[in-house]
């Protein structure tokens, strides 16, 4: 098994793709209205980062701010358009207003993308118990990346956590990938790898002028050779 961590990058739309790519991400997350932290982009958009780079590329499944599902039909529905357009893996995750895992929500959707990897997002963050939401979720078809900063607070705050789950990879509940993401810095880099943790995710790091201006490739770039 290769030893190169995967870096995912944050695009809204084909000029953020081209230049993440460019700076060495390996995968991209495809959203929309970065203000509600992501929701799911266009179909047009998709189709125009799928055309304009070849590396893969996992697509938000949100409508609306925040961690409930909301209209379950329109996320399905969302879901079906997407995969018809060629989308092959996405992003997702809901939570019940108690902090529990939204099973009903998440297995609807889930159902639609009939075995595509999918990511449960940090709504993980959010959750009442991480550890009964990792066995709840832990059957489903095509999940294998939980995107975490450990704390909703961000990694600062979270970095025991996520060095704990590290140490628990490959238990019932923790053998999918750790994709650490949320107020993540180069300066956290050196300890999550020494704990085995192979995969990042960057937004804001990969836009150093703001969410206002495109992704930079000199940026992807240096955490690329961070992370070699």
């Amino acid at each position: 098994m290769t030893n190169r961590a995967v870096l995912e990058v944050i695009a809204l739309n084909a000029e953020d793709a081209i230049a993440a790519q460019a700076g060495g991400a390996d995968r991209l997350e495809l959203v929309t209205d970065m203000a509600a932290d992501g929701l799911t982009p266009p179909r047009e958009t998709f189709a125009a980062i799928r055309a304009a780079v070849d590396i893969p590329l996992r697509v938000m499944l949100r409508k609306t701010d925040g961690f409930a599902a909301g209209d379950v039909s329109a996320l399905v529905a969302e879901a079906r358009a997407l995969r018809a357009e060629g989308a092959e893996e996405f992003v997702l995750g809901f939570l019940l207003p108690d902090g529990t895992p939204d099973l009903a929500a998440v297995e609807a959707v889930v159902a639609e993308l009939a075995g595509c990897r999918w990511t449960f997002h940090r709504a993980i963050d959010r959750a009442a118990d991480r550890d009964q939401l990792r066995k709840a979720l832990a059957d489903l078809p095509g999940l294998d990346t939980y995107l975490t900063a450990g704390a909703a607070e961000g990694v600062d705050a979270g970095l025991p956590v996520l060095l704990a789950e590290a140490a628990r990879r490959g238990e019932p509940g923790y053998r999918a990938q750790l994709l650490v993401g949320g107020g993540l810095t180069l300066d956290h880099l050196p300890t999550l790898r020494a704990a085995g943790i192979d995969a990042f995710h960057i937004g804001s790091a990969a836009r150093p002028r703001g969410w206002h201006h495109p992704v930079s490739a000199n940026a992807v770039a240096e955490w690329r050779a961070a992370l070699s």
